[in-house]
């Protein structure tokens, strides 16, 4: 992935609401088509990541199996970020489109 691009999708995926990390995971990889595999070693430093920055605040509670897991939710400060990276990110991409449908 282009760097940048697991913040991008991490803050997106949680404007569904609060998630635990592997559910994080697995609807970043439902939503692609399994195209888009998210993997521990780099989802949870992501993740650190974004909560040190003010971007998410994170809880204690039970998963679906009743397992304790920390659930994670987009701050203000997130969903402003989540904005600047969308308008970046397409911004990014319809150039990499530009240059390769160019003759």
């Amino acid at each position: 992935m282009l760097q940048g691009t697991l913040a991008l999708l991490i803050l997106k995926t949680l404007t569904r609401g609060p998630m635990h990390g592997y559910a994080i995971a697995e609807c970043i990889q439902q939503t692609s088509e399994e195209v888009l595999r998210v993997e521990e070693g780099a989802l949870y430093p992501a993740l650190h990541k974004l909560e040190l920055r003010g971007w998410l605040a994170s809880e204690w509670g039970l998963s679906d199996n009743n397992r304790r897991a920390k659930f994670y939710r987009l701050t203000p400060a997130g969903r402003k970020q989540l904005a600047a990276e969308t308008d970046s990110w397409r911004r990014l991409s319809g150039a990499v489109i530009r240059i390769m449908e160019a003759g």
